[in-house]
């Protein structure tokens, strides 16, 4: 090796500071040479110095280039290498001059393991070697060490600095800080405060370097001033100021750093021309410095080569004096200006501050502008006396003086007094219209002197005396008409411009008034049009045709003129022009008043007739959540009546149906009100209740109120639900309401054309959305008195089929049931209204355009919403309910071939041994046919067809995701589960599976996981699940198919609904109708310990049985 290290080399790779302590590390033995390769020249050590230790490389080429590596995370932190690899190049040093051979001399291959990879805070590797590291494998164990301690020091959430409550209990020994400011000039009349640091316990050092140390001090780390004192942050503190001026001056310097790193103008590594000693403070930080010079910092001011103690900063005035009088030379006429004090003073303009013997005055900035350029000019010209002329002194008096009056002190002398005249001001404007054009004169009257201000020479008064003209008050005048928008000419103003004329009558003239007098010829006036009286609608109804009657009350304005002023008032126009010539002002509160009522019940223009416009009722019904009543529209009482019956519908009172009044809850006793209430004014609106709160039955309670009115009038209600519900409103209107005639259009299209002939014996016909899509053309000519949209999202797609189909029913009331109104887009909303209540909005153009805020507020009365949360006291702690579907053909087909089967198969032991000998061979037959009521392809494999009960699921699976509920699904067959779970992973909807197979542990993880928040959707098989589970995170449970024991469904809901559960746990049952799963249920209703004698083994298993209970299960006549 032809390079030989020196000291002064590694001090120069690495600093005084990493070499001071990389010594240390040496001198302790510390550092271990591990590894030379000698063809290259490469050295590997170790030091150690915590638990880990470090690992370094070191390769020194021939020309003397060292690349370094370190495992430290610090390393990134340095400007020169760390202190481990000082330690290290001091070990190679040694060994050089002690001829001594490292630990090995040998070639060898890096291999992957070798650290050579330094990542830095940002993640990224380290642009200084990264040439090197791009030639040679990491240490894949050296580099975690590294990685582990860098994530150690970037998590350890210990401070580089301690705070304050900290310090209380800090026992490193506090040194002080001598803050020296300065003025540093940095461009022509621009300068700049600068400080100068010194530091130390009794002597202060100087900082020779102040960028370095506030980086130092700002990481926690060591600085060193001399050979004989280092500061060190473990052994050292500052005082809470001095740590707050200090922290301020990190942030200037982080501040500079970046600006010079990021300008074009500075190179990245110049250095601040003021030197390495001192920094530059900007005006911003200046400000939040000062505060913080308090009487107990070590402060100095350096200003004019004069070292001043501490900064004080005063309101006191300026020390300038201004001392004006007559010339002293007979032979020179005019005045003579002398400033005192000036020469004194260093402005620092941007600071709003002036230095003067050590003293900060504080200056408004106008004035430190004023003084800053007034220094200027006087230090250019190099006097401190100013001669004015004759000609200029009134100006001068007029402008200067009032000036230089908030500068300093002004003395004026006698003989200049005595020639100045001190008059008020009287402004006069005179207004005239000629021809449409706005003539405006302006004079300024000091006593009988009258001054135009638009002369340009100004007339001679053919005086000697000075008039002392009020310049601040004249100046706001003529600001203020030029704002007018006016030309001018000497003689005057004038405007053609309409707008204009306008913007200057009715805005600046009032502000004109205040300043001076105005006088306006009658022509004038004609323009200004003030009204005798405030604009006022009033708004009543025709409770005969549900009209709503309007009509304007505008004194001053001809009814043919309203329509005119109302399209200007759409238009945004400032005002309206009437035939005489008057600006009518549109933009006062009336007005603007009266086109937002426009605006929110939709009248155009071209519904107005003279002072009246008629609109449907239901365009003003805003008015229910409207915030304040507005002093421009009045409300007639009967109009006000109608509002409260909307806002209250319990008080029109309407009877709830004697058989459902102990059944409905309070809140379904509201909704039936208000189902009523929009009916009674022929309403359309959409019940949104959640799920589970009895949409159907307020429904039914609605229907059967309207009982009487369907069969006089011949008009039945008619039910539009999806498939798989119809035989579920069947059910519901038979158990809720029995009275009432229910026929379903179901069937083949014979089938259901025969249930639209007999609708004259039919209460309630109901049907599905995708029959009524194939049957659209035979409802055509049928009117119905009620239409029921049930699962009202089935037609949120205006565009669709179902949509247009469902918007052609002819019906007197019309409402739609959801629990999920809006799912993607608003838009929903607008096709669901569309068909319910179409006079609510308009065209889907002109809602698109409503605000979200107007739409909220205009369906407000018409879509009632109650989450169970809302009802939580009249709720019980579990709702169960049952949902009945129909199988589907394909399925009924098979299902009832079976069935034949079984029960040709069951009637040949229904004796009594026979039956005690197959009894597994009849449960067996049971459970097949339970198993096509679930899925056929449970029972039949290959099977391609679907279910209906299944369809139904998802539907409700669908419908819970939207509404944000957190379901469990229980089954007794496993295979069904995992017919659902290969739907819902189709479907991307994402589920916990737990079935017998699952073990123990990780069955108690699975748990914990859906009660966490994780999934809101778990398929448990009933038999694996159904005990020892708390499921408290689920709010429903859908149990798929039936169990023989109604004790194992009932454990089942209690997975969920058990102690700890914050929520009403809300259950359904899913049942074909018309199927063995319905006589099991109905069979549990009647005679809850049939499961124990059919199943459970015991003496008496069978005993309590009957011949017919057999019957009746298997449905054998």
């Amino acid at each position: 090796m032809s390079f030989q290290l020196t000291k002064r080399v590694i001090k120069l790779l690495c600093g005084p500071y990493s070499y001071e302590r990389g010594e240390a590390y040496y001198r302790s033995g510390k550092v271990s040479i591990t590894d030379f390769d000698s063809e290259a020249c490469e050295y590997r050590a170790a030091i150690s110095g915590n638990p880990i230790g470090y690992s370094v490389r070191i390769r020194i080429d021939r020309d003397g280039d060292v690349d370094a590596r370190c495992s430290c995370p610090s390393l990134d932190s340095y400007d020169k290498y760390c202190k481990h690899i000082a330690a290290a190049l001091i070990a190679i040093h040694d060994i050089q001059n002690s001829g001594r051979s490292p630990v090995r001399s040998h070639s060898y291959k890096l291999d992957d393991n070798d650290n050579l990879r330094s990542i830095g805070k940002t993640g990224q590797l380290t642009q200084r070697f990264s040439s090197v590291a791009s030639r040679f494998p990491a240490d894949e164990r050296a580099s975690d060490a590294s990685l582990t301690n860098g994530m150690l020091d970037l998590f350890s959430n210990k401070p580089s600095r301690l705070s304050r409550k900290q310090k209380r209990f800090d026992s490193r020994e506090m040194l002080d800080i001598e803050f020296t400011f300065s003025v540093f000039p940095y461009a022509y009349r621009k300068s700049m405060f600068g400080v100068e640091l010194k530091v130390g316990p009794k002597r202060l050092y100087i900082v020779q370097k102040i960028r370095e140390f506030l980086e130092r001090v700002d990481k926690g780390e060591a600085y060193p001033f001399s050979k004989h004192f280092l500061y060190d942050p473990s052994l050292h503190s500052f005082s809470d100021n001095n740590d707050s001026l200090l922290l301020q001056l990190i942030l200037v310097h982080h501040h500079e750093k970046m600006y010079r790193e990021t300008s074009s103008i500075y190179s990245a590594h110049a250095s601040p021309t003021c030197g390495e000693r001192m920094l530059l403070i900007p005006p911003a930080a200046w400000e939040a410095i000062v505060p913080l010079l308090s009487p107990d910092t070590l402060v100095k001011l350096e200003h004019d080569q004069v070292v001043y103690e501490g900064i004080r900063l005063s309101d006191e005035p300026l020390p300038l004096r201004f001392d004006f009088d007559q010339s002293p030379l007979e032979t020179e006429a005019g005045y003579r200006l002398e400033v005192q004090g000036l020469e004194r003073l260093t402005v620092m303009e941007s600071y709003g501050c002036v230095l003067n013997e050590g003293k900060l005055l504080k200056v408004s900035p106008d004035r430190c502008r004023r003084l800053s350029e007034l220094k200027h000019m006087l230090d250019q010209s190099h006097r401190s006396q100013v001669r004015i002329a004759p000609e200029q002194m009134e100006p001068f008096m007029e402008q200067v003086i009032p000036g230089l009056m908030k500068l300093g002190k002004v003395h004026v002398s006698q003989e200049v007094s005595a020639k100045v005249l001190q008059l008020p001001l009287k402004a006069k404007l005179y207004l005239d219209r000629v021809r449409d054009r706005l003539l405006a004169g302006l004079e300024f009257h000091y006593g009988d002197i009258v001054v135009n201000p638009l002369e340009s020479g100004g007339r001679s008064r053919g005086s000697d005396r000075i008039l002392m003209r009020d310049g601040d008050q004249e100046a706001r005048i003529l600001e203020l008409m030029d704002l007018g928008g006016f030309a001018k000419t000497e003689s005057g103003y004038f405007m053609d411009d309409e707008e204009g004329q306008y913007e200057f009558l009715y805005r600046i003239v009032p502000q004109l008034e205040k300043l001076l007098q105005v006088y306006a010829t009658t022509a004038v006036k004609a323009r200004l049009h003030v009204g005798q009286a405030p604009v006022r609608i009033k708004v009543d109804v025709d409770e005969r045709t549900d009209w709503l009657d309007c009509k304007f009350e505008l004194e001053g304005i001809p009814e043919k003129e309203i329509r005119g002023l109302i399209k200007s008032l759409s238009d945004k126009r400032k005002y309206y022009k009437l035939p005489n010539g008057a600006l009518v002002p549109l933009e006062s509160a009336d007005y603007q008043e009266i086109l937002r009522f426009m605006n929110e019940i939709g009248a155009r223009q071209a519904d107005i007739e003279g002072t009246d416009f008629r609109l449907p009722v239901v365009r003003g019904l805003h008015f229910v959540d409207a915030d304040r009543q507005s002093s421009s529209v009045k409300l007639s009482k009967e109009f006000r009546k109608l509002l409260e019956h909307i806002r209250n519908p319990e008080s029109l009172d309407f009877e709830v149906p004697s058989g459902l009044t102990p059944i409905l809850r309070d809140y379904q006793k509201f909704g039936f009100q208000w189902l009523k209430t929009l009916a009674h004014y022929r309403f359309g609106g959409i019940l949104a209740d959640d799920m589970g709160l009895g949409k159907t039955l307020q429904s039914i309670a609605f229907l059967v109120s309207v009982l009487p009115e369907i069969r006089s009038g011949q008009l039945p209600a008619i039910i539009v639900c999806p498939a798989s519900l119809m035989y579920n409103w069947r059910n519901e209107l038979g158990r809720f309401a029995p009275e009432v005639r229910v026929a379903i259009a179901d069937g083949n299209k014979s089938e259901r054309s025969l249930a639209l002939k007999q609708l004259g014996d039919t209460d309630v016909l109901i049907t599905s959305y995708p029959l009524l899509r194939r049957d659209v053309e035979e409802y055509a000519g049928l009117s119905f008195h009620t239409l029921i949209l049930d699962e009202a999202q089935a037609f949120k797609n205006y565009a669709t089929q179902t949509a247009q189909a469902v918007k052609s029913l002819q019906a007197r009331h019309r409402f739609a049931l959801t629990g999920t109104p809006v799912e993607n887009g608003i838009e929903e909303l607008w096709s669901i209204y569309d068909a319910v209540f179409p006079e609510l909005f308009q065209d889907r153009k002109a809602f698109a355009e409503l605000s979200r805020e107007t739409i909220s507020k205009r369906i407000r009365p018409f879509l009632l919403r109650r989450l169970k949360t809302d009802v939580l006291a009249e709720l019980p702690e579990k709702i169960e309910s049952i949902q009945a579907t129909e199988l589907l053909p394909e399925q009924k087909k098979l299902y009832l071939a079976y069935l034949a089967k079984l029960q040709k198969e069951t009637l040949k032991h229904l004796d009594e041994d026979g039956f005690n000998k197959n009894r597994i061979r009849i449960l067996a037959g049971l459970t097949r046919l339970r198993q096509i009521c679930c899925h056929p392809a449970l029972f039949s494999e290959g099977y391609e067809g679907s279910s209906a009960k299944f369809e139904q699921l998802m539907e409700i699976v669908e419908e819970c995701r939207q509404a944000g509920k957190r379901v469990l699904v229980f089954s007794q067959f496993t295979e069904m589960l995992k017919l659902i779970g290969r739907e819902l992973g189709l479907e991307g909807i994402p589920f916990f599976y737990l079935d017998g197979n699952t073990p123990a542990s990780e069955r108690v993880e699975l748990c914990d996981k859906f009660n966490g928040g994780e999934r809101d959707l778990f398929l448990i098989s009933l038999k694996a699940g159904g005990t020892g589970l708390n499921l408290t995170g689920a709010d429903t449970v859908i149990l798929y198919d039936l169990w023989w024991n109604p004790a194992v469904e009932q454990q089942a809901a209690d997975r969920a609904h058990r102690m700890g559960q914050k929520n009403v746990v809300h259950v359904l049952r899913l049942i074909t109708q018309g199927t063995v799963e319905e006589k099991m249920y109905a069979l549990q209703q009647r005679k809850r310990n049939l499961v124990d004698e059919i199943i459970q083994p015991g003496e008496e298993a069978l005993s309590t049985l009957t011949e017919q209970e057999i019957r009746d299960i298997l449905m054998i006549g």
